[in-house]
């Protein structure tokens, strides 16, 4: 298990502060950016959205592992990554009000977010064989949950990583909740990660609620990768909230996981504690991380609002350059519920 916090102190790893302080900052903007999110589809301000908190610390430190041009394979609970990817806030609200992603100039290598469970893993061995054919050195780093382990997918992408050596470090989330099944219930596997064994490569577990501990094992992940040999990093989260908006937990989940204590406790209240401990941040610095962020979750909600609403007629239009009857007849009944609800 690799792990920082409650091991090393801060001046025996390769973090500087500054750079401890910029993943704390991301961290509390991803929370808000959570919690922001929920308030707003609880208002109706968009149809869904599927919650990350108690992950900020897997995802914050695996995107800050990634070199500038490293491409990042998302899914749809990886906001976390994407925000801290420079991937803006009102693009990522954009699309869970059914606009297209990357609605302003963002430029930076993050491939769309994937709604089907894994399907987006075999694009990201197709990104790692095409950046071998081209003798490009970047590497693809490849975001899934421990559900998207149970899906054909997975297994393909891997197999087809292992053989063709491409660049790719596969990491798996694991939560402990494929929505609403436990993880011991989808595998007989004692990891996730020892899994790549059966494809040729490594696996690794990381504290996934210790962003350094992760950065480290991405990034060492990263440079394997780079040289022709795929990683699978397994990463020890939990998922505080629902699956989704429209899930409700306690019709599968006890108040009481049979989890240790590290692996629930809050991330960010636990790195907050060690960068304190390590003289990182003090009251001022944390006080100032939070009023950015709800000055950043602000501008973000104004700009989303300032976009014309997605047309319910692109469903349907862009599908066939005839519609078929049927299409169409199920085109005029939204559009007849749209004007209702008005």
């Amino acid at each position: 298990m690799h792990r920082v916090i409650g091991e090393r102190d801060l001046s025996s790893t390769s973090f500087d502060p500054e750079t401890a302080r910029t993943m704390y900052r991301d961290m509390v903007r991803a929370r808000r950016f959570d919690e922001r999110a929920i308030a707003l589809q609880r208002r109706g301000w968009m149809s869904g959205y599927p919650p990350f908190e108690g992950q900020e610390a897997s995802q914050i430190g695996a995107a800050h592992a990634l070199e500038e041009d490293d491409w990042l394979f998302p899914t749809y609970r990886s906001n976390a990554m994407q925000i801290a990817r420079d991937v803006p806030m009102s693009d990522i609200l954009l699309f869970r009000r059914g606009r297209a992603e990357y609605h302003s100039d963002h430029d930076m290598p993050v491939f769309p977010q994937a709604v089907p469970i894994a399907t987006q893993i075999p694009h990201a061995v197709g990104a790692g064989m095409a950046a071998n054919y081209r003798g490009a050195d970047h590497g693809v780093l490849c975001y899934f949950g421990d559900g998207a382990t149970s899906e054909g997918d997975f297994h393909e992408g891997l197999n087809f990583a292992g053989v063709f050596e491409t660049p790719t470090v596969f990491f798996c989330e694991n939560n402990n909740w494929a929505i609403s099944l436990p993880r011991q219930q989808q595998t007989a596997s004692d990891t996730i990660a020892e899994k790549a064994k059966a494809y040729g490569f490594g696996g690794v577990q990381v504290d996934g609620m210790d962003p350094l501990a992760v950065h480290e094992a991405v990034e060492q992940g990263l440079e394997r990768a780079r040289d022709g040999d795929p990683v699978l990093i397994e990463s020890l989260t939990y998922r505080v909230g629902a699956h989704t908006t429209s899930d409700d937990p306690s019709r599968y989940r006890e108040d009481e996981e049979d989890l240790p204590e590290w692996r629930t406790r809050d991330p960010i209240e636990r790195f907050e504690e060690y960068l304190r401990e390590q003289g990182v941040v003090d009251d001022a610095f944390v006080e100032t991380a939070r009023e950015e962020a709800n000055a950043e979750l602000d501008e973000a909600v104004e700009t989303a609002e300032a976009v014309a609403e997605a047309n319910p007629d692109d469903v349907f239009d862009y599908v066939y350059a005839d519609i078929p009857a049927e299409l169409e007849a199920q085109k005029q009944a939204v559009r007849s519920h749209a004007e209702r609800s008005e």
